[in-house]
């Protein structure tokens, strides 16, 4: 009987990229897999796909999984039905990713290479940090939220649940007891300057970002 196994959740685009990272992070001899319901392909760069209900059927001492879905929402309702299941997060971290002092990192982030994290953040469940994307001193991140390729997220930001930041974008520094505040469900489109807080819900863009 295999004693643990370590499974991806999303087999597509950024699953994909993920699951490498997971094969190194693995000792040794220890199996990996995909999980996903949506693709008929038994098997995926060389690796095992199950469907979620095949996963959690196999009879394996230890499951541990990781949600590489980039919808914070749909990440969400994942991770808490994995969770109810018995399952266990995983973390995924690139071997070159840097994370400096008082650093409070929740559970089933995905770390990708290049990514820095420097000092006094907190950051909430299951974050998403894509290749090259920094958090810089003194923010809050909250749960499910996903950074794109090249983020670059200056001090004292808060980015509230489900944010989703697109690739390239910047968000300037704020400043203490007065943060920029990126609110829950925003999105931040690729490659805007955010010079300001953007309210819960609202998609900006541009330099400096505006509602579209």
């Amino acid at each position: 009987m295999i004693e643990s196994i370590y499974a991806i959740y999303g087999a597509s685009g950024y699953g994909r990229e993920v699951m490498p990272l997971v094969k190194s992070l693995v000792k040794a001899g220890g199996t990996v897999c995909f999980v996903d319901d949506g693709i008929d392909d038994d098997e995926i760069n060389g690796y095992k796909v199950f469907s979620y209900k095949d996963f959690l059927a196999l009879g394996v001492v230890n499951k541990y999984i990781n949600v590489a879905i980039a919808d914070g929402v749909t990440r969400e309702r994942l991770v808490e039905s994995c969770l109810s299941e018995g399952l266990v997060l995983f973390e995924v971290r690139a071997d070159n990713v840097v994370v400096m002092d008082n650093v409070d990192l929740g559970k089933g982030a995905v770390l990708s290479p290049f990514v820095t994290l420097t000092s006094n953040i907190k950051v909430g469940k299951a974050f998403h940090a894509n290749i090259y994307s920094y958090v810089a001193h003194d923010c809050i991140i909250g749960n499910y939220v996903t950074f794109a390729p090249s983020v670059k997220c200056n001090g004292n930001v808060v980015v509230e649940d489900h944010a989703y930041i697109g690739t390239g974008a910047i968000i300037k520094q704020g400043s203490p007891g007065s943060p920029i505040v990126i609110g829950r469900g925003a999105t931040v489109g690729m490659g805007a300057v955010v010079t300001k807080s953007v309210p819960a819900g609202v998609v900006v863009v541009g330099n400096p970002a505006k509602p579209f």
